[in-house]
């Protein structure tokens, strides 16, 4: 049975209430650091969590170029929902990408359910490394695993965490209830922006794992290479930043349009007809243009690369030549995100700083997604493709176990 694709006019009659209710309590979650629980169960609610579920596994099987289009809407009503379940839309991602996965029909049931996954893959620590183990415990013959993750993205929003870890095979993603025995979730995440992400430790006490919970084995000391997901991730950060000057763009003129006074005129007088104010609400939607058509652009660079792999037909070159058009798109995405969310106080001047507005907001939060990858080491890694032909090599853990004898 053929099941049809939603349109963006279907799409967005669907989750534009949903925004709105998002929206409508963004400030004082950020004023009060209230964690978004109650928005993200909303979206779980809607099916926007199984957006990218195929119609035949219950999902919405929407393309990549609406699915982006679609959360950087969410993060327009609140940048903080898209962070919180990038690690969810990534797994999910993974899943349609390993034609060989065992395990997609029964992950894909339970996302088309409501249920969701968090991240525990990163650690922070003197060395880059995959640090957390499974061993089998001696005594019971048991599957233990151990250690502590931070940057746990979504953990505390989750049901399920994906967590890497290594045995003395390999290293490996596999997949636990949040709520298991010995899985401690801390919401000690100090960062001045994304603040509601709950991206803090997530510590693993002898938690007991099956070994249907192992996903994928992999090497973490080496490239990622032939998968579009170095590509996916950097480019939910973008729609993120695309939504956010959304964001900017509407709070600005929202601002404007209810004032009656401009800086340097005597009495009362209507800012919206000023000309210097018409110039830089001009420039940030000039920078919303920019940056939404960028984000769609790489969407379907995405989208391409993903039907020539269904087909058979992708090539290392491919995925290396999607990676370095994802890095080219963080150049200039991130550069105009910062100017929008500095340049919206220019039509207000100090009244446009008020508490009350969160204003600041913006741009604390494009500052801290834009922090997320070293802006010019992704600039230099461009450069090097064009003038020596080298392919970004990027690494995310020492090698380690049988990994490092084979190294």
């Amino acid at each position: 049975m053929k099941h049809s694709i939603p349109t963006d006019e279907q799409l967005d009659d669907r989750f534009a209430p949903i925004y709105e209710q998002i929206a409508a309590g963004a400030i004082e979650r950020e004023q009060n650091r209230v964690l978004a629980h109650e928005a993200v169960q909303w979206l779980k609610s809607s099916g926007f969590t199984a957006l990218r579920v195929p119609r035949e596994h219950g999902g919405g099987g929407i393309t990549l170029p609406q699915f982006f289009r679609q959360l950087s809407k969410l993060g327009a009503a609140d940048s903080n929902l898209p962070q919180i379940l990038r690690a969810h839309f990534g797994f999910i991602e993974s899943r349609l990408e390993d034609s060989a996965d065992t395990q997609r029909a029964r992950w894909f049931a339970r996302i088309a359910q409501g249920e969701t996954l968090g991240a525990a893959t990163s650690e922070r620590g003197p060395l880059t490394h995959n640090s957390v183990t499974l061993r089998r415990d001696v005594a019971s013959g048991a599957l233990r695993l151990d250690g502590e993750k931070y940057y746990s993205t979504g953990a505390l929003y989750a049901d399920w965490l994906s967590v890497t870890a290594h045995d003395d095979e390999s290293d490996l993603t596999l997949v636990i209830p949040s709520d298991s025995p010995g899985v401690t979730r801390v919401d000690d995440w100090d960062g001045f922006g994304q603040r509601l992400t709950a991206s803090g430790t997530t510590r693993f006490d002898s938690v007991a794992v099956t070994a249907d919970a192992i996903v994928t084995r992999y090497d973490a000391a080496a490239p990622r290479r032939n998968s579009i997901m170095t590509a996916f991730y950097q480019t939910v950060h973008l729609a993120t930043l695309a939504g956010i000057v959304r964001a900017v763009i509407e709070d600005s003129v929202t601002f404007v349009q209810g004032r009656t006074r401009t800086y340097g005129v005597a009495g009362q007088s209507s800012p919206r007809n000023n000309a210097l104010v018409q110039r830089v609400v001009g420039r940030l939607a000039s920078l919303g243009y920019s940056t939404r058509s960028i984000v769609d652009t790489l969407a379907q660079s995405l989208e391409r690369l993903h039907a020539r792999r269904r087909q058979g037909a992708a090539t290392q070159e491919d995925y290396i030549a999607l990676d370095i058009e994802a890095y080219e798109a963080q150049q200039i995405v991130i550069e105009q995100a910062l100017e929008a969310t500095t340049l919206m106080f220019e039509v207000g001047g100090a009244s446009a700083t008020s508490e009350t507005h969160r204003f600041d907001r913006h741009w604390r939060n494009a500052r801290t997604i834009a922090s997320h990858n070293p802006l010019s080491q992704r600039e230099a890694a461009v450069g090097d493709f064009y003038l020596n032909g080298v392919a970004p090599e990027e690494r995310f853990s020492l090698p380690h176990g049988k990994i490092g004898a084979e190294a």
